[in-house]
């Protein structure tokens, strides 16, 4: 392990930490990887006398949030303990992943084998690696958000004794629910978030017709070569599932025409918008890894469950939407085929990407008779019909692990601990505490 010097921003002193572990854990004296993680402690505040509260982040495949000062829930979480924010493996700082860095390995087949180790089960394995060198082999809370709640599942499956504390945020996942299960459980949510969308904004049903009509007429050409089609437009969804998503979503939707010498088209604001919204260029791993986050049975590929379970749910085919005089509706969270085509960022990683679909041998994540037998102070905050999991596959997982503690609210949607301030991580300290009904 190697630290820098340490620096400053408003009340916060950082110190950055840069670890070297193995690719493989099975393999320690193989080939190494390299970590990065930002510590975070209160201006005025010992570091030697506080506990340790290690974040893990949402995705896969983004980096640890880069805060100034005391945002959202750090400001909380600044009060007891020294924060360790990790970059995942293959994310922000850490050894990164990406269509520049993959070609590194060789050939496709050679760069899916490499990914495969980039799941749960390795980023808890390097949470392990890097904790006795950082508390001296004490234990420290975790706080998981959304995907980073998998890790603490995972964690929790196979290493409690690192954990002093669990804490999750909107990302309890389903024990053994398959990747089309998954999906079959989405589609039916994300409809219900579209429609509560259009209730609140009717005038975007005219607007999200009219903008689909054109891009199925002519699928344009998004600056840095992006290119969007109706099913790429549709894929702004993802949006619904934050707190503020759907008002940002409807300021998106209505100025997306200005007049031209050749009629009304798409405005630059209005694709430029898009284009930072859609592009996988920060964060490619989220497209390559987002179904095998769920691959559990070693018999069984993903084999683009979104996309298969899609077909089940008519509604969402715009084609039929604009034939007859439906709304068109937006998708979710997921990741097709036609991603790796659309997005210069994954175009040159479609093969790998096939291959990681039709992959398996995956490795069950999640161990039910040690969950049932847990120790682990663990407190979850689920929010009521979230749209990027489940809320009848988290309260399941809840009730399977011994002693958890659920927070059920619908105050706020999938983003809750970064809109919430620091009343989210106040209630489910509380909750692990016994200090909270």
């Amino acid at each position: 392990m190697t630290s820098e010097l340490r620096y400053r921003q408003p009340g916060v002193v950082l110190t950055d930490h840069h670890f070297s572990v193995p690719l493989d854990h099975a393999r320690p004296d193989g080939e190494s990887i390299g970590l990065y993680a930002r510590e975070v402690v209160a201006t005025g505040k010992d570091p030697e006398t506080l506990p340790w509260l290690l974040y893990l982040e949402g995705g896969p495949g983004f980096g640890a949030r880069r805060f100034v000062g005391r945002q959202a829930w750090l400001e909380r979480a600044l009060r007891e303990y020294r924060v360790l924010l990790l970059d995942q493996r293959g994310t922000g700082r850490s050894t990164p992943v990406s269509r520049q860095t993959l070609p590194l390995r060789g050939t496709p087949e050679r760069q899916a084998a490499y990914l495969a180790h980039f799941r749960a089960d390795s980023i808890v394995r390097d949470c392990e690696a890097i904790r006795p060198r950082l508390t001296g082999g004490a234990p420290w809370t975790v706080l998981g958000q959304s995907y980073g709640g998998f890790c603490t599942t995972h964690y929790l499956s196979t290493a409690p004794e690192g954990l002093t504390a669990a804490l999750i945020t909107g990302g309890l996942p389903s024990l053994d629910a398959t990747a089309d299960e998954v999906y079959r459980a989405a589609y039916p949510r994300i409809e219900r978030k579209n429609l509560a969308h259009y209730a609140r904004y009717p005038m975007d049903v005219e607007a999200t017709r009219r903008i689909a009509a054109h891009l199925a007429e002519s699928p344009t050409e998004l600056p840095g070569g992006h290119r969007l089609t109706v099913e790429a437009f549709q894929s702004l969804g993802t949006f619904l599932g934050t707190g503020d998503g759907s008002h940002q979503l409807h300021y998106l939707l209505e100025d997306a025409f200005v007049p031209t010498p050749a009629g009304p088209a798409l405005s630059d604001a209005f694709l430029e918008a898009v284009r930072a919204r859609l592009s996988f260029a920060g964060h490619p791993l989220y497209a390559l890894l987002h179904e095998p986050i769920y691959a559990q049975d070693p018999g069984a590929p993903t084999d683009w469950a979104a996309e298969r379970v899609r077909a089940e749910h008519p509604r969402f085919d715009a084609a039929k939407s604009l034939a007859g005089d439906e709304p068109v509706l937006f998708t979710g969270e997921s990741v097709h085929p036609w991603h790796f085509t659309t997005d210069p960022a994954l175009a040159p990683l479609r093969e790998t990407a096939e291959l990681l679909a039709a992959r398996t041998g995956w490795e069950p994540l999640y161990d039910p008779a040690r969950l049932a037998a847990n120790e682990v102070p663990v407190a979850a905050a689920v929010y009521h019909d979230d749209m990027y999991v489940d809320t009848a596959h988290s309260l399941r997982t809840a009730r399977a692990i011994r002693g958890l503690r659920t927070w059920v609210t619908d105050e706020f949607e999938h983003d809750g601990v970064r809109a919430g301030g620091p009343r989210v991580l106040d209630r489910l300290l509380a909750l692990v505490r016994d200090e909270a009904s």
